[in-house]
C-alpha cells in the first residue's frame, strides 16, 4: 500500500504527497556521497597543483591535514546546499530516485532551507562528526519514527523529502446502467458537446476522489446541464449519477457504429485502403 500524506499549503489548498522513506533516502544519499567523492578528488587535484606552482614558504602554509579537513566541510555542507537550492530540492541522487525536498506547506525549498539540513547532517547525521555512534542511532531511530519519514536535519529546516514519481490509478469510468439502455438508444444527445462529454466522464472516473459536498454540487450541477440538453428524460426516478454514467456510455456506443460505418464504406470506395500488405512490418 503507498503511504500518501496530505499537506495543507499556505494557501489552504490540500495537496497528496507522497513521503520518501529509509529505503529510497538511503540510495539516493550513496549516489550523492559518490558525487561529493568525486568533487573531493577534483579539489585535492586541484590543491596538488597549487602547492607544486607556489614557492616554498608559501607552500609550507597549506597543511594537507587542515586543508583536507576544510575540503570535506565544504563538500559535505557545500554541495547539497547549491546543488538542493538550485535545483529546488532534487541532488544528483534524489534525481536518479525521484525524489525532491520540499517546505513542510508544500513549498520549494530556500538556500537557507538547504544549509540547514547539510550543516545538521555533517555534525549529526552524516558523517556525523559530534559522537557519531550514538548520534547515527539518534538519526535512524528519528526517521523510522517519523510518519513522514523526516530526519533532523529534516525537523530542523522545516522540510521533507517526497516521491515525485507517484504511481497514478487507472480512473475507469463504468458502462451503461442496467435499465437506461433502451431510453438511451432513443435519447436525443445531440445537443451534448464534447466538452460537456469530457467533463462528465472526468467526474465518472473521479467522483470518489472528491469530498462532500463537493462531489453533491459538482453532480447536481452537471446533471441539470446535461438534463436540459437531453430529451425525452430519463425514467423516473433515475439517480443523477446513473444518469450521466447512462448519456456518457451511449455517446461512446453511437461513436463507435458510425467509426465502423465509415470504416466499411471506405473499404467499399477504396478496397484495401488502410490495410497493410502481408509480410510489411509496422
Amino acid at each position: 500500500m503507498l503511504t500518501v500524506r496530505v499537506l495543507t499549503t499556505a494557501e489552504a489548498v490540500e495537496i497528496d504527497v507522497r513521503p520518501a522513506r529509509l529505503g529510497s533516502r538511503a540510495i539516493a544519499l550513496m549516489f550523492d556521497i559518490f558525487m561529493q567523492m568525486v568533487v573531493l578528488g577534483f579539489l585535492t587535484a586541484a590543491y596538488l597543483i597549487i602547492t607544486d606552482l607556489l614557492p616554498e614558504p608559501y607552500g609550507e602554509l597549506l597543511r594537507p591535514e587542515t586543508v583536507y579537513l576544510i575540503g570535506v566541510a565544504l563538500v559535505a555542507v557545500g554541495y547539497p546546499t547549491i546543488v538542493e537550492t538550485v535545483s529546488n530540492g532534487r541532488s544528483f541522487g534524489k534525481m536518479i530516485m525521484g525524489l525532491r525536498v520540499i517546505r513542510e506547506d508544500g513549498g520549494p525549498i530556500r538556500a537557507r532551507h538547504a544549509f540547514t539540513r547539510s550543516l545538521i547532517g555533517l555534525a549529526v547525521e552524516w558523517p556525523g562528526l559530534l559522537m557519531p555512534m550514538v548520534t547515527w542511532a539518534g538519526s535512524l531511530g528519528t526517521m523510522l519514527a517519523s510518519r513522514r519519514g523526516r530526519r533532523l536535519g529534516d525537523l530542523a529546516a522545516g522540510t521533507l523529502v517526497v516521491h515525485e514519481r507517484r504511481p497514478v490509478p487507472w480512473n475507469l469510468v463504468p458502462g451503461m446502467p442496467a435499465g437506461l439502455a433502451l431510453w438511451a438508444a432513443d435519447a436525443d444527445l445531440s445537443a451534448v458537446d464534447d466538452d460537456l462529454a469530457e467533463a462528465i466522464r472526468q467526474f465518472a472516473a473521479r467522483s470518489y476522489h472528491f469530498a462532500e459536498p463537493y462531489r453533491s454540487v459538482l453532480g447536481q450541477s452537471l446533471h441539470a446541464e446535461v438534463k436540459a440538453k437531453v430529451s425525452p428524460a430519463p425514467p423516473s426516478g433515475t439517480p443523477p449519477w446513473l444518469f450521466l454514467v447512462a448519456v456518457l456510455a451511449e455517446r461512446r456506443r453511437r461513436a463507435a457504429v458510425q467509426l465502423a460505418a465509415t470504416r466499411a464504406v471506405t473499404q467499399r470506395v477504396l478496397p484495401g485502403f488502410g490495410v497493410i500488405p502481408a509480410g510489411t512490418r509496422r
